[in-house]
């Protein structure tokens, strides 16, 4: 929900002539469109200047993938889950429940599209369609930077998008990830791609790293109640 923090240690490494080289280790199902690419753009800037990799550990999913598809390389631990490359929009229909405990809407507006996804009813034929477009909108948004980050043929867009989730060997076959490895792996890359002699790693510090997490997830918590476009 809120990346200033990240895009800014990311630029922060992108400038820092000591930095040789970058690893970003992912786990993520995915997350808000417009957070995931900030990331990704910030990626895409880094990787310019200095090799960037990425490490998917466990999940590099929807969000997760779209902030890592311009690193110059994806490496894959074999049992990670890849790509569900696709935008969701949900919401419920509380109008049943309202009406059993005695609650009804009152509603003042300007503009026909001004109630397009509240809870309290169900959604109109034109409001869906209102909603459709800004997710196809959306959708061909996130295959166009899967194309160019990942030199595929957009055409394809079926075969690799579509919101298909494939193992990291299948991720591979089609060009999601380039290779599969461990954490070592991806470690000794970066430092064949930075041509470093004697790799030291930066590391985040521990309580640092856990007020974030911290943050992230009661960021979550109140995103499960405020539902945005989602990448999935």
């Amino acid at each position: 929900m809120e990346v200033a923090e990240v895009v800014k240690e990311i630029d922060s490494a992108a400038n820092n002539k000591h930095i040789k080289g970058v690893l970003f280790i992912v786990d993520s199902p995915g997350g808000a469109v417009a957070p995931s690419i900030e990331v990704s753009y910030a990626i895409k800037r880094l990787s310019t200047l200095k090799p960037v990799v990425v490490y998917a550990q466990g999940m590099l999913a929807s969000g997760g993938y779209y902030a890592s598809v311009y690193a110059n390389e994806i490496i894959a631990n074999p049992g990670a889950m890849v790509g569900s490359i696709g935008v969701i929009m949900q919401g419920a229909d509380l109008s049943e429940l309202m009406h059993k405990i005695g609650i009804k809407s009152q509603v003042v507006k300007a503009g026909k599209y001004k109630q397009v996804g509240t809870p309290d009813r169900e959604w109109t034929s034109y409001e869906k369609n209102e909603l459709n477009k800004v997710i196809q909108g959306t959708y061909d948004l996130f295959v166009a930077d899967v194309a160019t980050g990942r030199d595929l043929n957009i055409s394809d867009k079926d075969f690799f998008a579509n919101a298909h989730i494939f193992t990291a060997a299948q991720a591979k076959e089609i060009g999601l990830v380039d290779t599969l490895g461990v954490m070592h792996d991806a470690k000794l890359r970066v430092k064949e791609l930075s041509r470093v002699s004697e790799a030291r790693w930066n590391q985040e510090d521990k309580f640092d790293k856990f007020l974030k997490q911290f943050a992230a997830e009661s960021a979550s918590l109140l995103h499960s109640y405020f539902p945005p476009l989602t990448l999935r």
